[in-house]
């Protein structure tokens, strides 16, 4: 109840306390019906951005399936790249590591030869003693290798017996003067040529025994 300044007693305070309780009524029955909007929004809110993640991630695996594939693909080709390199290369090296064994051959045929050549024109001249038959041509390979006696001093027309690169071993074919060109057979009496005792076939089609 409320009193005026006569202490008469007026409705004014009861008016107003029904005006203030009339408005929160209704702010709550907005707030009612403002809720169940707000909750729907929401929802769909929601449901748009799980949409959402589910395209990403559909589209993410589609693109690394692309990539896997792609990858795949990648190695089966490297793979055969890969193995025809090889199958190219291989019969390159063997032959690469065949002329280089061609040359060392006909690099130490050329040396034992010269060595045999200077045995040969320094016995000519008369500067060492040969063995009658010999035709001043060296008794053996040893004898370029230890050398021989010339005025006092030791004289040596080849460092070493040479490895035959083709058959792994100091044994080389050994032709005296008076053999037969075509015989394997050393008669002994000199060393007029060397060849090699293996049977295979140069890269020229020729036969290393006749080099």
């Amino acid at each position: 109840m409320c009193y005026d300044a006569a202490g008469n007693m007026t409705n004014n305070g009861i008016i107003r306390e029904d005006s203030d309780l009339r408005n929160r009524t209704q702010e709550c029955f907005l707030d009612l019906l403002v809720t169940p909007t707000r909750v729907a929004d929401t929802i769909r809110d929601g449901e748009a951005a799980l949409g959402k993640s589910y395209e990403f991630s559909r589209s993410r695996n589609r693109s690394l399936q692309t990539m896997r594939g792609f990858t795949l693909v990648e190695l089966i080709v490297a793979t055969t790249v890969l193995i025809v390199l090889t199958t190219l290369a291989i019969p390159l090296a063997r032959v690469t590591i065949k002329r280089e064994k061609e040359r060392e051959l006909r690099r130490d045929l050329w040396e034992m030869r010269d060595a045999i050549d200077r045995y040969k024109d320094l016995a000519d001249r008369g500067g060492l003693q040969t063995k009658v038959g010999s035709e001043n041509y060296p008794p053996d390979l040893d004898t370029l290798v230890k050398g021989v006696d010339v005025q006092g001093q030791k004289l040596r027309f080849l460092r070493r017996i040479p490895i035959d690169p083709m058959t792994g071993t100091t044994e080389w074919g050994l032709h005296s003067m008076q053999d037969d060109p075509n015989s394997d057979s050393w008669g002994e009496q000199n060393v007029f040529d060397v060849y090699t005792k293996s049977e295979g076939t140069a890269l020229d089609g020729t036969k290393y025994k006749e080099w």
